[in-house]
C-alpha cells in the first residue's frame, strides 16, 4: 500500500468567511481582512464573553477597515459598544497589528500578551504580561492562558472553560498547516505544543485562520502525523541521495504550487533544524546529511 504524500489535505485556498458570525453563545467573530495564502480569508478576532462589554481576542493587522466592522460586529452580535480589554495570542503583525487603533477607538484597554523581550516594543503598547495558567474573567466567560511555543515564542492559546473550546491562535489552524518560522519558533517546542493539548477536555478549536475545528482530538492527531510524515520523507529523500532543500521541495511536495515552493522549503529547513538538535543530521554548506 503506498505512504500517503500528505496527512493534512485541506487549504486555505479559496476558503471565504463572512465579516462578522456568531459561533456560539460567548464566542462571535470579526475578520481581520487581511486575506492570503497563508492567512485565508484573514485573522480571526474574537468577541468573548455573554455581556455588553465582551473580551476582544487578537486585533487583526490594524487596517482601517477593520475598524467599523469590529463596532458593526459587536453592536450585532453582543449588542453593545464597549470592549472590556485586548488579549492577544502572540506578537505576529496580524494579531497584534490592530491594538493600537482599537485603543485609539475604544478607550485606554489592558493589553495582555505572554512576553517576548525585543519584539513586543515595537508596538509601543503598555503591555500586561501573563504566563501560563493565568485567568482572564468576563460575563460568562473564564479564558485560561496556555503557553504553546514553536510557532512564536511568546505564543498562548486560550481555553474557554464555560465552553471546553480553544482559541489556538497560529498553532492550529482551520485549514492547512501552519508556518513554523526559524525567528522565535521551532518544530521541537511546536511539537510538545500539540502534545500539551491533548489532554484538555476539548470541544471544539477556534482558529485564528479558517472554520471552528469540531474534531479537535482528530485535527490535533493529523497535525502531529503530518509533521512526522514530512519528517520520514525528508529523511528518505537524503537517504536516496538528496541533499539540498529545493530538491527535497521538489521529490516531497508535489502537489503544492510552485509558487508556494519557498514557503515548502522554510518547512523543510524547520524539520531540518528539529533534527539538527537531535543529533540526526548534519548541516554542510548547503547541503544535509544524515549522521
Amino acid at each position: 500500500m503506498a505512504q500517503p504524500t500528505r496527512i493534512v489535505s485541506d487549504t486555505m485556498a479559496g476558503l471565504r468567511m463572512p465579516d462578522f458570525d456568531i459561533w456560539s453563545d460567548r464566542v462571535s467573530t470579526v475578520l481581520g481582512k487581511n486575506p492570503g495564502p497563508f492567512t485565508g480569508p484573514g485573522t480571526n478576532t474574537y468577541l468573548v464573553g455573554t455581556g455588553k462589554r465582551p473580551i476582544l481576542l487578537d486585533t487583526g493587522i490594524g487596517l482601517e477597515v477593520y475598524d467599523p466592522l469590529l463596532e458593526k460586529g459587536l453592536a450585532e452580535t453582543k449588542g453593545g459598544n464597549e470592549l472590556q480589554e485586548i488579549v492577544l495570542t502572540h506578537v505576529h503583525q496580524d494579531h497584534i497589528g490592530g491594538a493600537g487603533r482599537v485603543r485609539a477607538r475604544f478607550g485606554d484597554l489592558k493589553v495582555s500578551k505572554h512576553p517576548w523581550p525585543g519584539k513586543d516594543e515595537a508596538y509601543n503598547l503598555s503591555l500586561t504580561y501573563l504566563e501560563d495558567n493565568a485567568r482572564i474573567q468576563t460575563d460568562g466567560a473564564t479564558l485560561r492562558a496556555i503557553h504553546t511555543p514553536g510557532h512564536a515564542k511568546d505564543h498562548l492559546c486560550y481555553y474557554l472553560e464555560e465552553e471546553k473550546a480553544l482559541f489556538t491562535g497560529d498553532l492550529v489552524l482551520g485549514a492547512g498547516t501552519t508556518v513554523v518560522p526559524e525567528e522565535g519558533g521551532g518544530l521541537i517546542e511546536y511539537m510538545a505544543s500539540l502534545r500539551k493539548l491533548l489532554p484538555l477536555d476539548l470541544a471544539v478549536i477556534y482558529p485564528a485562520h479558517g472554520p471552528a475545528i469540531r474534531e479537535p482530538y482528530k485535527k490535533l492527531n493529523d497535525y502531529i502525523a503530518h509533521r512526522e510524515l514530512r519528517e520520514n520523507q525528508i529523511l528518505d529523500a537524503m537517504k536516496a541521495g538528496i541533499a539540498e532543500i529545493p530538491a527535497m521541495v521538489k521529490r516531497i511536495y508535489t502537489d503544492v504550487p510552485e509558487f508556494l515552493h519557498g514557503a515548502a522549503g522554510n518547512s523543510v529547513l524547520s524539520h531540518l533544524n528539529k533534527l539538527l538538535k537531535e543529533g540526526v543530521v548534519r548541516q554542510e554548506g548547503e547541503r544535509w546529511v544524515v549522521i
